[in-house]
């Protein structure tokens, strides 16, 4: 976390001993200037569309971060209605991340960094328990080099603090308190190297790397503001802390800067390195007598201790950016008031498939644009279904919504990587773990056919475990990304790869020598694979009635919307067989849409349909 913090001067008092008065906070720093928020309707429409945003005092949310609560650190200017409609905008200008930002007040204990843990374990219960946001946070201008950490004396007595405090100033400015006029800067720097030689640094560079910025961090501050000027914090940064203070000491520490660097903004009279202990938001603006127990206890004993107090109650003001509020918080905000918000997708690589509803599609490109920033890097393109598969290749019509517009991509499934090209090929992420089942029941000795393998998560994940493999697709794309698929994992071997109607691909491999060493059969084309049994139906009535024969053990997907599921899809496979004594073990793999269920029933080839006489038509 970074933290950019406006200090007091250590001969100030505490904040826990200013009147309420006193505690003031100054003026929010202007964040960059971006695009206005870009939507598909006017300013005024939307506050009436979106009254949770106008709202941010809603009781409902009493606790934690929300868009409904804090201030907002920008002032938008109204703009005219929109008559463009979302797709004449590039997906940068759909609305204003900046828009999203949030200034909270909250109350903060600033304490040694050395004491910083002990504390924070003693009063976890009352520090600031929001999701993202850690409850200490550090002070990168009021760090320092362990070496120079060791020039502090040991806080004792008062006396012992007054001589260290005088000490310490005598090595930083060439002066203390009642010394007299300060020295030139050459005889300055001149008497603090011999100075900081006596207490054993013989080597210059350790005070010359403590009085110089580091260069190396400031051209990458710069670099992180961009070319508009926008003071950000890097791309994983997601809220920013400061701490609000009096303004008698803004400026005061400029004398320390030639030895702390350009970027130590704190105290005339340093103390060493601090941290801050962010209070629960309740306590944001109270007083000290009306904090919990435990807080006044541990201020008491430190007080007690010491004239100068190292604890001090500080108020703070957190902003938080669109970086920190999570997908369905934005979507939410942007979306207008009672629309559902679709926060499921499937991930298929570096590829986000949505199924937008009718009422999402005018804002479909807001969502995706949301879903894209919320899921980077791993997600680099999203898509959406625009119509259901009608084709034989099973492929979707599918509409690039945001990111780059490639649809080739790798899939990693249970060790196994698959190339898929979406525009071309099926593939469904959510099957990962019934193909997984499926190919767990296998065993070194099956030899297995694949009459719809697609680009062939069943087959080569089966081929790691049988003996050989068989797989077939009509779809010659498919077939070409299957038999890539299988050099990449080391398994083109074990894989006999073929172009051609299930039916014909069902009679060609009953029909060669390979039959007798087929064992199981999967069928993996819910939609239409229950009406290719009938190519069973006499498949080996040309062999031998004394040939020794296995019956394969057939695996077959199918959906259903009746009532009883299981019942409709065997009846279906016994009309399929004309059969009716099947022995089918059925089990449902997923509800696919709302009364429909994709099923899976296994059962052993019946020997009376493998060995029927084909009925002649009259």
């Amino acid at each position: 976390m970074v933290a950019k913090l406006v200090l007091r001067p250590p001969h100030s008092l505490p904040l826990s001993t200013l009147p309420s008065k006193f505690l003031i906070f100054p003026k929010i720093p202007s964040l960059p200037k971006r695009f206005l928020i870009v939507s598909l309707f006017s300013a005024t429409a939307a506050a009436q569309t979106h009254p949770q945003i106008s709202n941010p005092n809603n009781s409902s949310y009493f606790y934690g971060p929300s868009l409904r609560k804090g201030t907002h650190p920008l002032t938008l200017r109204s703009h005219p209605p929109f008559t463009k409609t979302e797709d004449d905008f590039d997906d940068d200008d759909l609305f204003n991340e900046d828009s999203f930002s949030r200034v909270f007040d909250i109350a903060a204990l600033r304490v040694p960094a050395k004491d910083c843990f002990a504390l924070e374990s003693r009063l976890r219960g009352h520090l600031l328990n929001w999701p993202r946001i850690r409850n200490i946070g550090r002070v990168p201008g009021d760090e320092v080099e362990a070496e120079l950490a060791e020039l502090l004396a040991n806080q004792g007595s008062d006396l012992e603090d007054e001589n260290a405090l005088a000490s310490l100033n005598r090595r930083m400015y060439g002066k203390s308190e009642g010394d007299g006029e300060p020295l030139s800067p050459v005889l300055y720097r001149e008497k603090l190297a011999k100075t900081f030689d006596s207490r054993g640094y013989v080597k210059f560079r350790n005070l010359a790397r403590m009085s110089r910025p580091n260069q190396r961090k400031k051209r990458g501050d710069e670099e992180g503001e961009g070319g508009e000027g926008k003071k950000r914090w890097g791309k994983s940064e997601f809220s920013v802390l400061e701490v609000v203070d009096d303004e008698e000491g803004e400026g005061e520490g400029e004398d320390l800067k030639g030895l702390l660097g350009d970027e130590f903004e704190g105290r005339r009279k340093w103390r060493g390195s601090t941290r801050l202990l962010l209070l629960d938001e309740r306590y944001a603006k109270k007083g000290v007598e009306e904090l919990p127990e435990a807080i006044k206890v541990v201020m008491k004993e430190n007080t007690r201790t010491s004239m100068r107090p190292a604890f001090e109650l500080v108020r703070c003001k957190l902003t938080v950016f669109y970086e920190y509020w999570q997908m369905n918080e934005i979507l939410e905000a942007l979306l207008p008031e009672g629309m559902i918000v679709p926060s499921a997708f499937e991930t298929v690589g570096h590829i986000a498939h949505l199924n937008l509803r009718d009422e999402h599609l005018p804002y479909k490109k807001l969502i995706a644009k949301v879903i894209l920033d919320k899921n980077k890097p791993k997600i680099q393109t999203v898509v959406n279904k625009i119509d259901a598969i009608h084709n034989d290749y099973r492929t979707m019509q599918l509409e690039v919504l945001a990111g780059n517009r490639s649809l080739v991509t790798t899939v990693v499934e249970n060790g196994l990587r698959f190339h898929v090209d979406l525009a071309t090929v099926y593939w469904n992420s959510r099957l990962a773990t019934e193909r997984q089942r499926l190919v767990n029941s296998f065993t070194r000795k099956d030899v297995v056919c694949d009459v719809f393998t697609g680009v062939g998560p069943i087959a080569v994940s089966a081929a790691r475990i049988v003996k050989r493999v068989y797989a077939n697709d009509l779809n010659p794309n498919a077939i070409e990304y299957l038999e890539r698929n299988s050099v990449i994992n080391k398994l083109e071997r074990k894989i006999k790869v073929f172009n051609m109607d299930g039916r014909r691909f069902i009679g060609a491999m009953f029909a060669s020598d390979k039959a007798k060493s087929i064992t199981q059969v999967v069928m993996n084309l819910p939609n239409d694979a229950a009406e290719y049994l009938d190519a069973f139906q006499g498949i080996l009535v040309d062999r031998p009635t004394e040939e020794e024969f296995t019956l394969p053990m057939i695996h077959v997907y199918g959906f259903s919307k009746a009532q009883d599921p299981e019942f409709d899809f065997h009846q279906r496979i016994r009309i399929a067989l004309s059969e009716a004594a099947v022995d089918v073990e059925m089990r449902r793999v997923r509800l696919v849409a709302p009364g429909k269920w994709m099923l899976c029933a296994s059962f052993i080839l019946p020997k009376s349909v493998a060995y029927a006489k084909p009925t002649l038509d009259m």
